[in-house]
């Protein structure tokens, strides 16, 4: 809700003599808490709704995390803009432990990404993970209720809700390489309108451009190796001019088995750059890392096959 509050502000200010409304909607993503998104269907649980009032004309525009948005799009939808990044790097809360490093062997550790119990459980072989969903005042519920030592959640998150405060370290991507698109709110439209209003034009001054290049590049690491909630998989971008830097990492959710990369190349290319990335991988074994831990999701009530 404050990501759309906050494209409705910037729209507003774009567009004054426009009325931006609020539609708000309840996903499945938000209603599932009790099972790790990797066993439910992973990323696309947070905007299957949200397409379908798009569709059936409820809504002309969807505000989404990115990292939430899955890499293949569903025909006759598109992002129309990506608004420049919030910190992308993970956060780690506690109201006992300054950092990882301070946890006691079998302290509990509260995630709900693969990406980061692979990447914690190789650094911290000794410490338990278990999983944590819910939306943010439901996962600082349970740290401040004694059921976890520490958790890791996304740092924008935590800093858009103006409980930065929480955050008792930062998790450089030496430590913790974030998730493709961590940080990065994306707009999604339907590309045909029978009204003939184009919204690609309206929303471009919300693009910007390094942060649309940089997770371009992310993205296409992801969707070359299947990336979803079900799989270790991190990829990350940053831009410096023409130049970008483009890190990857996949890995067994033990950590024991991982394959990573670290490229340099043009911000113009950013695909292109994903490719060398995938190839680097490939060859330290990233695409038999990522079969042996796949997931089969769990059936959903009431949504069908295709869903």
């Amino acid at each position: 809700m404050w990501q759309a509050e906050h494209v409705r502000a910037r729209l507003s200010s774009l567009y004054p003599q426009c009325s931006v409304e609020i539609l708000g909607m309840t996903t499945r993503g938000d209603q599932i808490l009790d099972r790790a998104l990797s066993k439910v269907g992973g990323k696309g649980l947070f905007v299957k709704e949200l397409e379908v009032a798009m569709a059936e004309g409820q809504a002309d525009l969807a505000v989404h995390s990115l990292k939430d948005v899955p890499m293949d799009m569903p025909e006759g939808f598109a992002l129309a803009a990506i608004l420049e990044r919030e910190d992308p790097r993970d956060a780690f809360v506690s109201n006992d432990y300054a950092n990882l490093a301070e946890l006691p062997d079998g302290a509990v550790v509260g995630t709900s990404s693969l990406r980061r119990q692979a990447l914690i459980a190789v650094r911290y072989p000794k410490l338990v993970i278990r999983p944590l969903r819910g939306n943010l005042d439901t996962r600082l519920g349970k740290l401040d209720r004694g059921e976890y030592a520490a958790i890791i959640l996304a740092a924008a998150g935590l800093k858009r809700l103006g409980l930065a405060q929480r955050i008792r370290a930062l998790l450089d991507p030496e430590q913790s390489l974030p998730a493709a698109g961590q940080g990065a709110m994306a707009i999604e439209i339907v590309c045909a309108r029978a009204d003939g209003v184009d919204l690609l034009a309206l929303l471009a001054p919300l693009n910007d451009v390094p942060t649309a290049q940089a997770v371009r590049a992310e993205r296409r690491v992801s969707k070359l190796f299947g990336g979803s909630c079900q799989v270790p998989l991190a990829a990350f971008a940053t831009v410096d001019g023409a130049a970008m830097r483009l890190r990857a990492m996949v890995a067994t959710p033990d950590g024991k088995r991982m394959a990573s990369a670290d490229v340099m190349g043009t911000a113009e290319a950013p695909e292109q750059l994903a490719e060398q990335v995938a190839e680097v991988l490939r060859q330290q074994d990233a695409v038999a890392i990522l079969a042996s831990c796949m997931v089969e999701p769990e059936p959903q009530q009431g949504l069908t096959p295709d869903a």
